[in-house]
């Protein structure tokens, strides 16, 4: 079973609810709420254990941690046509190349 302590967790104040939201990039549909930051987070590492726990229980697979997934570099993009002349034209202007001009946006 993978830490809980491992996912990507985010945490904010929503006006509309009154409190703090906590939720997990990993775990999209999973969040918590907390008058706190500390309490929302805090429940919401709960919440991911359980759901661990449930996975493994039935035999599913979790998802990786964002900070344990391998990534190679590369990166492929499919843009309109005319969007790529443009990319194009502005790398030629900087004197890059397409792919540093795109990098550097990113």
């Amino acid at each position: 079973m993978h830490d809980p302590l491992a996912y990507t967790y985010r945490v904010f104040r929503s006006e509309a609810d009154g409190c703090f939201v906590a939720s997990t990039l990993e775990f999209p549909s999973l969040s918590c709420l907390g008058d706190t930051q500390d309490e929302a987070l805090h429940g919401m590492v709960d919440v991911v254990r359980e759901a661990l726990e449930i996975l493994e229980g039935e035999g599913r697979k979790a998802p990786l941690p964002m900070g344990s997934r391998r990534y190679s570099g590369h990166l492929s993009l499919r843009i309109p046509p005319e969007e790529h002349r443009r990319v194009a034209m502005e790398a030629a202007e900087a004197g890059v190349s397409i792919n540093q001009l795109v990098a550097a946006r990113i």
